[in-house]
């Protein structure tokens, strides 16, 4: 399916209620299954990856398939190792050409049985549940925070505990740190000094959860507000303290012109002027919103130089690549300086004519891109349905804040 959108003014008002947090609704689904806690999560994510987790823990069969949902193939194939059984665990196409030897082995060095069904390294995979002992497993920092937080998650549970210890530079920290804050509230105690983490063995505690609203989410409407011309609206959700990486954007999108401002239960966004004429930024923390970043940046007209994409090729999509080809469309000449950096330096080209936006499976990639809106009406995004995988009702809040959405 794709979507023409458009707004007849540049103003914007109204309220949104942000979606449930998938990164925080997956863990305390696989926190809540090892526990053996059947109290229903409140406020759980309605996205396509948390109900898959949530089909796939209350299924009564052992062949299960995530289709586009990598939390949930990492997260699942800890916790499947570990509990008594075979089990078969697939994906989509998309899902068999992401990587996750990393994880295989490191479950394998502590007692897992995992073996590959096809390529070396990739799903589909067939898992051995049993009794794992722990102790230690040695991963590099740079490698995916999913992997991390899937041993987190079983780690109170093994036998001898586990210590992960991790060598050079640690990326995407803030999910670990998440990952630990989380399982803190469900009486989990651990350490993180240094290069180490270390979680011994403890039971989890049954506890009633409420997931709080997405600041992922919450970032396409810091970039449509960055765009408008004038307006103010209330996200209905967000924590002040939150244990979301994401939350780290308040102070960048200032910078592009978003006023910030927390209320009980959310927070008020407002336009005001801009104070950046280049956005030098670290994603490390927070890659996730590199794409909305980029948008944003290039319809501001604002140069930018961004660090800390060192996961971004191994997301739904190669995400590098796939900015640097639609903004292309658009006539931004971005440019890759190093691995794990996207840069624009305000280079411009000639933008093609009927310009369809492709979205290469990427929830975030629809998102990121359909702030175009106000600056260029009537730019088609293509199959618009992947926002299922975070944000279903997203083209909906659009309708109700007046843009026009069309096949």
């Amino acid at each position: 399916m794709q979507y023409s959108i458009s707004k007849k003014n540049n103003l914007l008002e109204g309220r949104i209620v942000l979606p449930a947090s998938k990164s925080i609704s997956n863990r305390v689904q696989i926190i809540n299954a090892l526990s053996y806690n059947f109290e229903p999560i409140k406020n759980l994510s309605d996205c396509d990856d948390s109900k898959a987790m949530q089909s796939i823990l209350n299924s009564n069969t052992n062949s299960f398939d995530v289709g586009h949902a990598g939390t949930t193939m990492r997260f699942l194939t800890a916790y499947l190792s570990k509990i008594v059984g075979e089990w078969t665990l697939t994906g989509s196409h998309r899902m068999k050409e992401r990587p996750i030897g990393v994880l295989v082995d490191a479950l394998n060095s502590i007692g897992a049985q995992i073996t590959y069904l096809e390529k070396e390294g990739y799903p589909p995979l067939k898992i051995f549940g049993s009794n794992l002992t722990g102790e230690v497993v040695e991963l590099k920092g740079n490698t995916s925070s999913q992997y991390i937080t899937a041993l987190l998650l079983i780690a109170p549970s093994l036998e001898k505990g586990l210590r992960i210890k991790l060598s050079g530079k640690i990326v995407s920290r803030s999910y670990i740190e998440m990952t630990l804050n989380i399982m803190e509230e469900f009486g989990i105690k651990s350490e993180f000094k240094g290069q180490e983490i270390f979680v011994p063995n403890q039971a989890y505690q049954r506890i009633p959860y409420i997931v709080e609203g997405d600041w992922s989410g919450a970032s396409y409407w810091f970039a449509f507000m960055a765009l408008a011309d004038e307006g103010k609206l209330y996200l209905d959700g967000l924590r002040r303290h939150s244990f979301q990486g994401d939350s780290g954007l308040v102070p960048v999108f200032e910078k592009l012109g978003v006023k910030a401002q927390f209320s009980k239960r959310g927070m008020f966004i407002e336009k005001m002027a801009a104070n950046c004429t280049k956005l030098k930024f670290d994603f490390n923390q927070m890659p996730d919103l590199a794409q909305t970043f980029a948008v944003c940046a290039c319809l501001k007209n604002i140069p930018f130089h961004f660090t800390g994409l060192e996961t971004l090729k191994i997301k739904e999509t190669d995400r590098i690549y796939a900015l640097i080809t639609e903004l292309g469309k658009l006539g931004y000449i971005l440019t890759e300086p190093a691995e794990g950096e996207l840069a624009w330096n305000g280079e411009r080209k000639t933008e093609e004519e009927n310009i369809v936006i492709e979205t290469y499976h990427d929830h975030r990639m629809a998102m990121a891109f359909a702030p175009i809106a106000l600056a260029r009406p009537n730019v088609v995004i293509d199959s618009t349905d992947v926002v299922k995988k975070s944000y279903p009702n997203f083209w909906e809040q659009l309708k109700e804040l007046g843009f026009e959405v069309k096949e």
